[in-house]
């Protein structure tokens, strides 16, 4: 019904830059917010960054100042930039977004995830 397919994940050195991409499809009406988690093995998964459908962005510490959020409504995506990369970045970047379906219910949706690693 909904798929969120991230993209852009990838090796990059310390201090490096990249950014991961994450395109909504199916039966959409609206998004609402969307944000990117990540997780390491035996790791819960820790929020990163929200952007409301309004662009305001919230940001977990760790990546304030290094990270930006963005999107564009009118193609259903989020893009994570993501600079001065450290060796703690390295996880598996996921996609999520609050979406209403054409059939008017409201459900949060994640993506499969693309590996982010960024060697020292």
């Amino acid at each position: 019904q909904v798929q969120l397919v991230e993209s852009g994940g990838g090796l990059v050195q310390a201090g490096g830059s990249l950014t991961v991409s994450c395109v909504a499809s199916g039966r959409i009406f609206s998004i609402r917010d969307m944000a990117w988690y990540r997780q390491t093995p035996g790791q819960q998964r820790e929020w990163v960054a929200r952007i409301s459908r309004d662009h305001s962005t919230t940001y977990v510490d760790s990546v304030k100042g290094r990270f930006t959020i963005s999107r564009d409504n009118a193609k259903n995506t989020v893009d994570l930039q993501m600079n001065n990369l450290k060796p703690e970045d390295t996880a598996r970047y996921y996609c999520n977004a609050d979406i209403t379906t054409t059939d008017w219910r409201i459900n949060d949706y994640w993506g499969q995830g693309t590996q982010v690693t960024v060697s020292s």
